[in-house]
């Protein structure tokens, strides 16, 4: 019926055998024969879905986001876990165990891994089937070809997420033609290592996104990756109550059993005093 991880070959050898095994991809994937999609948006994990105004990624557009493999596990879980195919171009470091840590469905997962200067030909053809995108642009796109390929995620409804070059910075120098928006994330901090001791277990990151709708940023602080490997809220930080100081002697308290609290101290500790 379609294809998933064993049945794509990496479309990256040095020869002109490359135009050969995109035409193969090309009849693979149409013997899949997806329809338009009817679906104006694409699932969010909901530790993401406050990102974006619509909670979701909207179809037949482009998105531009952090390289992180992270941050694209992320974006498409929630996608696949509703049984849609993902594919992702571009990325060789992309781990199978950690998509399906992700809860990604392997066997509607494409990888793509290295496939050179053909990458916008293999992603074009991955889009008259599959419905969620990833890829890593190995080269400059001319700006007919991105018009072009605009034209058929708008026709056949597919989102594309492409993720931007490192060195372009916070200046978005990179950031993808005709992007409908950009997903970064910032600010890793790293848990689990003490002085000389313990194991990395978990990355509390901020994820920003702004939308051509929505310019003003919108931010989320999660585990990416939590304890179990997948994306997860980032827990609430706890603001510890002040401190009332040394208990006072029993003599010093009142019939109805309440400490008593200094009339020189400071209108907080009161305030705790008298809640209890």
């Amino acid at each position: 019926m379609g294809i998933g991880l064993d049945a794509v070959t990496a479309l990256s050898p040095t020869s002109d055998t490359r135009a050969g095994e995109v035409l193969r991809l090309r009849r693979e994937i149409s013997r899949m024969q997806r329809r338009r999609s009817e679906h104006a948006l694409l699932p969010l994990d909901p530790s993401l879905a406050a990102l974006l105004p619509e909670e979701g990624l909207q179809t037949g557009t482009a998105y531009t986001v952090s390289p992180s493999p992270s941050l694209v596990l992320a974006l498409l879980s929630a996608a696949s876990k509703k049984g849609h195919w993902c594919a992702v171009v571009g990325m060789p470091t992309l781990g199978v165990e950690a998509a399906a840590a992700f809860g990604i469905d392997l066997a509607r997962l494409i990888l793509v891994p290295a496939p050179g200067e053909r990458w916008l030909a293999a992603t074009s053809a991955l889009a008259e089937v599959v419905p969620l995108i990833v890829v890593n642009p190995g080269t400059r796109a001319r700006d007919a070809d991105v018009s072009r390929l605009s034209a058929r995620l708008r026709d056949r409804g597919c989102t594309l997420l492409v993720t931007e070059n490192p060195a372009a910075g916070s200046r978005g120098a990179e950031r993808w033609p005709q992007s409908e928006g950009t997903i970064r994330i910032h600010d890793p901090h790293w848990h689990g290592l003490g002085a000389g001791w313990g194991l990395l277990s978990d990355c509390t990151v901020t994820v920003t996104a702004t939308t051509r709708h929505s310019p003003r940023p919108s931010s989320v602080r999660v585990q990416l990756p939590g304890g179990h490997g997948a994306i997860e809220a980032a827990a609430a930080e706890l603001t510890a109550l002040p401190s009332l100081g040394v208990e006072p002697a029993p003599s010093s308290r009142p019939a109805s059993g309440r400490s008593v609290v200094d009339d020189g101290a400071p209108p907080e500790l009161l305030h705790w005093a008298e809640a209890g």
